[in-house]
């Protein structure tokens, strides 16, 4: 009876063991599979903060709670079982899918650039600055909508970086990551939305120090939001282009991709640096691959909205 009494704790023991490993590979996986989705990650968190402008400051955090849990539905019970039933059964469909997010991603970025340098006498839209709760539903509706492209960008894309570990271990990594980065883009939102308020509270306390460092949250937000646009827009193109890249390279069409290998090789020994350099190059070249694609398709969209009268956007 001890024998066995103490073979039962060994097994439990060797049991607790390998749990533990695999929160630690969970983990790791979590963490790889979020930082392959950056790019979407920041361009999630650049749109966010628009959808409360020029609504009431106090009802800002309670409108991204609300947000963000839509975002959070939109992962858990919508994206993610798609998204594991696909990667069981036709996992070459995930391929397909990603590379045409990867297709819509490289579109939006390049709709903002052109908007910004070739779109002269358009406005940007901004939700209306009117209150109540049919103008605050509707805000949280457009939200919902957006991030739900964005989430699933978000998922395919940490889905692929796991795509070779078992179902069920996929399942919790994506899980993970859905929490993850639902907390992570809302929390950032959270606290841009409101930086021009703490500010505010800083300069109203009386104490020199504090009022300098109030005034400079209060004039350096506009700035933040400006270059976290531009950063978000950057990262798009990036990210599209190198899924483009990696997409096409296996589904057969290696071409495109061995080049860019070709240019990293090219500097990659380069003492001290050649890492960097290599990285900036597969980056540069997967931007402006992302830039090409985006604006072809902003071509075929602005013909097919002429075609039909529609006005261009």
């Amino acid at each position: 009876m001890a024998g066995g009494l103490v073979g039962l704790l060994d097994d439990i023991a060797s049991l607790a063991k390998l749990a533990a490993a695999s929160v630690d590979d969970v983990g790791a996986a979590a963490g790889r599979a979020s930082a392959k989705a950056a790019g979407v990650v920041v361009d999630d968190t650049a749109v966010t903060p628009a959808y409360v402008q020029g609504l009431a400051a106090e009802r800002e955090l309670p409108i991204i709670k609300r947000i963000a849990t839509g975002s959070l539905r939109n992962k858990v019970l919508f994206i993610l079982p798609a998204a594991l039933l696909l990667s069981e059964f036709v996992p070459l469909l995930v391929e397909i899918i990603l590379m045409f997010g990867g297709s819509f991603l490289a579109y939006e970025g390049a709709h903002k650039v052109h908007h910004k340098f070739f779109a002269h006498g358009e406005h940007d839209e901004v939700p209306a600055a009117v209150k109540g709760p049919e103008a605050e539903n509707e805000t949280i509706r457009g939200a919902i909508r957006t991030d739900f492209i964005l989430s699933a960008e978000i998922m395919v894309i940490a889905l692929k970086e796991v795509i070779d570990e078992g179902f069920w271990s996929r399942a919790v990594i994506l899980l993970v990551v859905a929490v993850l980065i639902t907390v992570i883009v809302y929390g950032v939102v959270a606290l841009i939305v409101k930086m021009d308020d703490i500010g505010l509270r800083l300069v109203e306390t009386g104490d020199d120090r504090a009022a300098r460092i109030g005034r400079m949250l209060v004039n350096g937000m506009p700035k933040v939001l400006a270059v976290l646009s531009v950063v978000g827009t950057a990262a798009m193109l990036w990210v599209g282009g190198h899924i483009l890249l990696v997409g096409a390279d296996e589904l057969g069409w290696h071409a495109p991709y061995d080049f860019v290998h070709r240019l990293e090789d090219g500097v990659h020994d380069i003492g001290g640096v050649g890492g960097v350099l290599a990285w900036t190059v597969n980056t540069a070249v997967s931007a402006v691959v992302g830039l090409v694609v985006g604006f072809l398709i902003v071509g075929v969209v602005l013909a097919v909205q002429r075609f039909r009268g529609a006005p261009a956007h």
